[in-house]
């Protein structure tokens, strides 16, 4: 068992569910991922809660791409935040679940007041006859692999460091719906990704891939503005992509949209031709950096 909270299945996540799916494939026998919603803090503390790096349903989607057996979405309530770290050992892992090896990371902590950790569990699995894999922090060129890292990064509009640290490109999932269309008026239509994700990068125009989650396999270059379209009286914060070399259907998919690289912040034209003139220069940029 794979045991964590795992928001953004980072590379250090990855880790623990890898050794979990070797564990299992060794010596046959099932293996799980053990993980919580809503996100503790929530729950203890949320005017603390950071916000999650990707909805849950992207979350389990990520794990499953790991081949566990299974993922255990356990509901913490405040309730089951009382269970102390030894009843929650003896409860859920050996008494329900009839765990054998559990994996952790080396700074995670459970059970009431977070009174569970490596060095806890590490007694109590020889009390209980399981064995336990406590995996290190995850170094990526000297930098420790953390969600919270990952949050800066995508907050600073650094969507090339989160996607060292993720494993993958920082990516953003959701449902085109119709917008202003004024993208459609200047030469330059865009989907607008309604999405329920937290965590959005800087305000600014970036460099991504546009893919389609249903139907078909849809894979394109585009240049998504995060922002609030200063150029046209501003408003709420959109996801808005221009889908590069294509000139299909799109609303009502749903799709994400994969963030490679920031290419500036989003400003205000004095006019629209001054805004497409900008665009242009933006779609070429994207093209050079996508290859």
């Amino acid at each position: 068992m794979a045991l964590g909270n795992f928001d953004g299945v980072h590379l250090g996540h990855q880790a623990l569910v890898k050794r979990a799916v070797a564990f299992g494939e060794t010596h046959k026998t099932p293996s799980l991922v053990f993980t919580f919603e809503p996100h503790p803090t929530r729950v203890l503390a949320p005017h603390l809660a950071p916000p999650l790096i990707i909805p849950l349903e992207h979350r389990l989607a990520l794990l499953e791409e790991l081949r566990p057996t299974a993922t255990v979405l356990e509901p913490f309530t405040a309730e089951f935040a009382r269970m102390s770290a030894e009843d929650f050992v003896k409860t859920v892992l050996v008494g329900a679940l009839r765990v054998k090896h559990v994996v952790i990371g080396y700074n995670f902590t459970f059970g009431h007041k977070r009174g569970g950790n490596p060095e806890l569990l590490a007694r109590m699995a020889q009390e209980l006859g399981f064995t336990l894999d406590v995996v290190h922090a995850v170094d990526v060129e000297g930098l420790a692999v953390s969600s919270t890292k990952i949050r800066e990064l995508i907050l600073e509009g650094n969507v090339r460091g989160a996607t060292i640290l993720l494993g993958r490109p920082f990516s953003v999932r959701g449902t085109v719906v119709t917008g202003h269309q004024r993208g459609r008026t200047i030469g330059f239509p865009t989907a607008n990704v309604q999405s329920a994700v937290e965590l959005l990068p800087k305000l600014g125009v970036y460099a991504a891939r546009f893919g389609r989650l249903e139907r078909e396999v849809l894979i394109r270059p585009c240049v998504v503005n995060v922002g609030v379209a200063p150029t046209f009286g501003g408003g709420a914060v959109t996801v808005e992509a221009h889908v590069m070399d294509f000139d299909g259907d799109l609303y009502g998919q749903r799709v994400e949209v994969h963030f490679v690289e920031r290419l500036r912040d989003e400003q205000r034209f004095p006019h629209v031709d001054a805004l497409k003139a900008q665009i242009g220069q933006d779609v070429a940029r994207a093209r050079a950096v996508l290859g």
